[in-house]
């Protein structure tokens, strides 16, 4: 496997981002990133394989538009981490920040701990073939799945009493689902927002997701291959229909 070590120490994000399209273009395969500081834009846009790990805390839009590398990042990672992504994969061993998975196409997002507000905000898919993934291994704060068009969300709530306190979940959902370990009280629910019983079936479909994520940071999957979830969907396609007036 060709590797390339970078050093990003007091580096400004413009001539970091320089040297890993250099490196990818030259046909790096895993690019180790060191002492990553707030530096943003990692990963943004770029195809292919390559493997990406970054030791430190990157900065805001981590991955955007990428589509096809995988991201280990070994520390937190600030806002909208996955923003517009296509394909491929970010996994974080710590926390996020807010808009996590902001209008996510495809790929998948694990967050070992917690996230800020409005993760998975107007996440989308297009048929089958590009369903997006946000998994939390930990809580979100409010707004949970916002404007949510397609794909998934799925909260563990590892270490909490409760998986979610926050309100607004699920606010003007059109599309897509959030699960959520245990039971979510109705006043948390936001505009748009039904709960749905969790099936067998249910599980059975994001049982290989779960197993991904346990495998990415060691916890045994069995402690979540259960039916003790609430599932959130759309009440309807058009959660706000009826605060427009038509002509």
């Amino acid at each position: 496997m060709k590797t390339l070590g970078i050093d990003a120490k007091g580096m400004h994000y413009t001539p970091l981002n320089q040297k890993i399209r250099a490196a990818v273009a030259d046909g790096v395969e895993e690019i180790i990133l060191d002492n990553v500081l707030g530096q943003r834009f990692i990963g943004d846009g770029l195809r292919g394989n390559v493997r990406i790990i970054v030791n430190g805390v990157p900065g805001g839009d981590l991955g955007m538009f990428m589509s096809g590398p995988t991201c280990i990042i070994h520390g937190n990672a600030e806002h909208a981490p996955g923003n517009t992504m296509d394909k491929g994969m970010l996994v974080i061993h710590g926390s996020a920040g807010d808009a996590v998975a902001h209008s996510m196409r495809g790929g998948k997002v694990f967050v070992r701990n917690n996230i800020g507000y409005r993760g998975g905000i107007h996440m989308k898919q297009y048929e089958v073939e590009a369903r997006p993934v946000l998994v939390v291994g930990g809580t979100a704060h409010s707004f949970l799945g916002e404007y949510m068009a397609g794909g998934l969300v799925l909260v563990l709530g590892i270490g909490k009493e409760k998986a979610m306190t926050d309100r607004g979940i699920g606010s003007g959902i059109h599309g897509g689902e959030i699960i959520i370990r245990g039971e979510v009280d109705d006043y948390l629910l936001g505009v748009g927002a039904k709960k749905f019983e969790f099936t067998e079936a249910d599980l059975e479909r994001i049982a290989p997701i779960i197993k991904s994520f346990c495998e990415q940071f060691g916890y045994d999957p069995a402690e979540y291959l259960d039916t003790n979830y609430t599932r959130i969907g759309p009440a309807s396609s058009r959660p706000f229909a009826s605060k427009y007036v038509w002509e």
